[in-house]
């Protein structure tokens, strides 16, 4: 059943189970008979997965595209919505196909529900017959689809972490966070440091690779497959981490889009990616913000915190309508003689119930990091290992994630592990 896009709950939006791939770099011109499928459009344009997309939206129907296109090249993709019946939209459509450029694409909104309709116009050439009304999402889907790959591997799915403030322990909360969904969900994950200058993924992973992620921003010419798995830091036979250099023999200074082609690259090869995102606030975090299919922001329990953790919330949801809102997951929760706003009325003021709490364990985490170990490998059995493994859970939909069996020497196995990888 369809939902109409006026009623449609963006907060029931399961992203778990809604994976749907970035359009390319094209553009799309709309023709519409309504203001209903003008503003849907417009809506859909907004969305995350269109933001390589240029949209153009005009009324007018076939009618207007065909007199557009007798004088005008095509663009990547029309859309025409049609209230015409059979007859007229077939003529229509076959007078607009002698202007269509190749490799041009034709979508139709129309109202009838009518399988032969749908046969004689793809038939002729059309992509695509939706039938109206249709949502948002379905329709981003049905977009999204006509530039899918054949034989194309499932979209991995990107799980952005960042902190509300500096020291909040977003680094560590998505290292074991990734940790976690390789071992337990037994899932392939990479984690992509992108605090080049100061990362420490590298350091929590007793890693020293020679490569890092900067070898990818900078030469985004030579990126493909086999560079992209030079650079990868093996640390399990389920988890890799590309590092940052941790170097200030350069500046980091990237633009909007420095990271496309790695994300697109990472999704096309990887189920789980985790960003690890610094705490700054610049276009290119923004847009890796904008464009995860989760967020999480790690917050602590004071004013600062708070007061960020909002405008951040506000800001993504505002950029992100077609997507549950983000995350959040309070840290450092319990630290002695330290005044605290309590998590309940943290939640309160954001009015979004945090994913999970993590208690303030200072030889726990202190012991991990000294180490170059996960926390779980210190002690599995601690509270925040818990709620490490809960939030992980949780974004996976699911109630329960089964930790695999740990022996005695379980520690030193796999500390001997990822240092032989």
């Amino acid at each position: 059943m369809q939902m109409d896009a006026d009623t449609y709950n963006t907060e029931d939006v399961d992203s778990a189970t809604i994976q749907i791939a970035p359009l390319p770099r094209i553009s799309i011109q709309a023709f519409c008979e309504t203001t209903e499928t003008a503003t849907l459009i417009e809506q859909v344009a907004a969305d995350r997965r269109l933001i390589k997309v240029h949209v153009k939206v005009q009324t007018g129907g076939a009618a207007a595209a065909l007199e557009a296109y007798s004088t005008a090249p095509t663009p990547n993709l029309i859309l025409i919505e049609s209230n015409a019946n059979r007859e007229t939209l077939v003529e229509q459509l076959d007078s607009l196909a002698e202007y269509c450029d190749p490799g041009t694409k034709v979508v139709i909104i129309g109202r009838n529900n009518d399988i032969m309709l749908y046969r004689e116009l793809v038939s002729r050439g059309v992509s695509e017959y939706l039938v109206a009304p249709i949502d948002r999402i379905s329709l981003i889907k049905s977009l999204s689809e006509l530039y899918a790959t054949p034989g194309t591997t499932a979209l991995g799915r990107v799980i952005a972490v960042t902190g509300s403030k500096g020291g909040t322990g977003s680094s560590t909360i998505s290292h074991n966070l990734a940790w976690s969904l390789s071992r337990n969900a037994d899932m392939a994950t990479i984690i992509v440091d992108m605090d080049l200058a100061f990362g420490t993924a590298g350091l929590d992973f007793n890693q020293d690779p020679p490569q890092s992620i900067a070898d990818a921003v900078f030469s985004p010419e030579r990126l493909d497959a086999n560079m992209l798995d030079r650079l990868m830091s093996k640390c399990t036979e389920k988890l890799g981490i590309l590092s940052a250099p941790a170097t200030l023999d350069r500046m980091y200074d990237f633009t909007e889009t420095a990271f496309d082609g790695l994300m697109d690259l990472l999704r096309s090869s990887t189920p789980i990616i985790i960003l690890d995102i610094p705490h700054v606030w610049t276009a290119w975090t923004r847009r890796m913000l904008v464009g995860a299919d989760d967020v999480i922001i790690v917050g602590s329990p004071d004013l600062a915190s708070l007061r960020n953790t909002k405008n951040l919330m506000d800001s993504l949801r505002t950029a992100r309508p077609n997507d549950s809102r983000p995350k959040l997951v309070m840290n450092m929760i319990g630290v002695p003689k330290r005044p605290e706003i309590a998590v309940v009325d943290f939640a309160k003021a954001l009015e979004v119930d945090p994913i999970g709490v993590v208690p303030f364990d200072p030889k726990l985490f202190g012991t991990a990091a000294n180490n170059g170990q996960m926390l779980s490998e210190v002690d599995a059995r601690s509270k925040v290992s818990e709620t490490i493994d809960e939030v992980a859970s949780s974004l996976l939909g699911r109630t329960e994630v089964r930790a695999p069996k740990r022996g005695l020497l379980q520690p030193l196995v796999s500390k001997f592990r990822r240092s032989k990888a």
